[in-house]
């Protein structure tokens, strides 16, 4: 009875250490094109993909930490596109695919050694990043109504990681230009709206997916429509 009672006033004391073994909890906090920052993209993403992972260790103590950090893309691990050995990595995604983010962790003390994660688990962290979409109205109304003012790209824009656009008149005059996708042309020159009539858009961009968008398309400026009299967006060529 008393050899009964010994180990269970050592118990609690045993799972105690158990409880202090050395940890990781890996976790990302990701910064979207539009400056938005979140810890979860979802089934897919947009690219350029800001990506801050973090090992998050616990319990560490007096053991020697060891990290190391694998990119690849799904499918092919063979092939590594991001091998490093920090406890934190900060990644780049410009390229559509699926991807796996995996943390090892080695952590020493003397002749005992944990390692992350146990061998045969699969615990990677995963980023999708989806293709690429860019397309632009055929006409816009700058008429100061609040509707369709802007001439930029239309509304689900995706993956898009390369972006340049300029507006020329008849001549060949360069009115304006832009390199950020959400920027885009009020229909003013020289602070006073143009005049109606049409003009000619140049779009160079490239897509996560490598997908080249060299647009060359006429717009038309058409201040007298607004949303009252039938005036809006038009259909893509």
């Amino acid at each position: 009875m008393r050899l009964i009672c010994f180990f269970m006033c050592l118990w609690p004391l045993f799972l105690g250490a158990q409880d202090e073994l050395p940890s990781v909890n890996p976790s990302a906090v990701y910064t979207t094109p539009d400056g938005e920052e979140t810890t979860d993209v979802g089934g897919s993403a947009d690219a350029p993909l800001k990506a801050h992972f973090f090992a998050n260790p616990e319990n560490v103590g007096e053991y020697t930490a060891r990290y190391e950090w694998k990119i690849w893309e799904e499918g092919d691990k063979e092939n590594i596109l991001v091998h490093r050995f920090d406890e934190e990595l900060e990644y780049t995604f410009t390229k559509s695919g699926s991807f796996c983010i995996q943390l090892y962790a080695t952590f020493v003390l003397g002749t005992d050694t944990i390692s992350y994660p146990a061998e045969g688990e699969d615990n990677a962290l995963r980023v999708a990043i989806s293709e690429s979409k860019l397309e632009f109205p055929n006409a816009f109304t700058p008429n100061g109504d609040g509707y369709n003012d802007i001439l930029k790209a239309k509304d689900g824009y995706q993956s898009i990681v390369k972006f340049e656009a300029a507006v020329f008149n008849r001549w060949g005059t360069k009115i304006y230009s832009w390199n950020r996708l959400d920027g885009g042309w009020d229909g003013k020159m020289n602070g006073k709206t143009v005049r109606d009539g049409v003009y000619f858009l140049v779009v160079n961009a490239r897509g996560a997916d490598g997908r080249k968008y060299n647009l060359r398309k006429t717009i038309s400026v058409l201040t007298g429509y607004n949303q009252e009299n039938g005036g809006g967006e038009g259909t893509d060529e």
